[in-house]
């Protein structure tokens, strides 16, 4: 399952579940839109891990929480830390970063 953030409480998601992966986007991004069914994907596979979708315009605290200079972003974060981070529209590339947490 995706959560899609509807406020700025993604430091209180990350610390509640032990694996978090994190789309940043935003609404105008045609990369992230063609991204968001391809995490749906692979949030359905994977169910032990928490998967969110943060508008990184409208959450800039969730933003924070990774460097996000070019979107789409995706962030890994372990029992409450950031572990790593890659800026992809490649499905693989998104699928290795989620196998490094899981």
């Amino acid at each position: 399952m995706v959560q899609e953030l509807n406020q700025d409480n993604l430091t209180e998601l990350v610390k509640e579940n032990e694996t978090v992966v994190v789309q940043y986007s935003a609404t105008w991004c045609g990369n992230c839109r063609i991204m968001k069914p391809k995490v749906k994907k692979l949030a359905s596979e994977l169910t032990n891990v928490t998967f969110v979708i943060a508008d990184a315009e409208k959450f800039p605290e969730s933003r924070k929480l990774a460097t996000v200079d070019n979107l789409p972003t995706f962030a890994t974060f372990k029992n409450g830390s950031f572990v790593n981070q890659v800026q992809t529209n490649k499905f693989d590339v998104l699928k290795e970063l989620v196998e490094e947490v899981i």
